[in-house]
């Protein structure tokens, strides 16, 4: 398996010859993403916030490769020339073999998020490959879970909207994940603190990896 970071929080995956690519968004977007992007066969969109959901480009996808979306009803609602499956916390679906969870996720409020830009309803997937569950967290806060997993990808980015290294370190712990991958890092309005990440995430021995735009990683 292996996964590669794009811009904020969008991440390919790619696992016995499927692609799957969750929240390709037009924060920092090339056009040369586009070539590994436009045959994936699973498109996942935690939430309508256009750093995660670039519709244009999701609708360049579709147009190719008639790729699966899945996402909630207010993305949906928000893009409505996207062909979506409808999906909820709580729901668990397959995918070509491919198991994927729903689950909860708290998107951080701030009074600049007023009015449209805020978030009703965020969503993170939890999606099992090669005996492995990946946890996607969406943008969130930290809340009570029990999730568990074996990779986490989770945003450490702080300023309200997501968790800041403190609480995603101790939000990782409770996991159980053997590997951690941030995300959500590179909004210049949102600057993060990568020396933070580092000290908090080693306070809780945990075993992590910070990818530039384009690196990937082989699990």
């Amino acid at each position: 398996m292996k996964i590669t970071k794009y811009p904020q929080s969008c991440l390919l995956i790619e696992s016995n010859g499927k692609k799957i690519l969750i929240d390709p968004g037009i924060l920092s977007y090339e056009d040369s993403f586009l070539n590994n992007w436009k045959d994936a066969d699973l498109i996942l969109i935690t939430h309508k916030h256009t750093d995660h959901c670039y519709t244009e480009i999701i609708k360049e996808i579709f147009k190719n490769n008639k790729s699966k979306i899945y996402s909630s009803k207010e993305v949906q609602e928000f893009n409505i020339d996207l062909l979506i499956n409808i999906v909820r916390d709580g729901d668990v679906f397959e995918f070509e073999g491919i198991k994927i969870e729903v689950v909860k996720a708290v998107h951080g409020y701030i009074p600049a998020l007023k009015g449209e830009k805020e978030i009703n309803e965020n969503i993170g997937f939890i999606i099992e490959l090669e005996n492995k569950r990946i946890y996607i967290t969406s943008d969130t806060i930290c809340f009570k879970n029990d999730y568990k997993c074996d990779v986490l990808c989770l945003p450490v980015s702080n300023h309200g909207l997501v968790m800041g290294p403190f609480e995603a370190a101790l939000f990782a712990k409770e996991t159980g994940a053997n590997l951690i991958v941030p995300i959500h890092m590179d909004n210049p309005k949102f600057p993060t603190e990568v020396n933070e990440i580092k000290k908090n995430f080693e306070e809780q021995e945990l075993n992590y990896k910070i990818l530039e735009i384009g690196e990937s990683i082989n699990i």
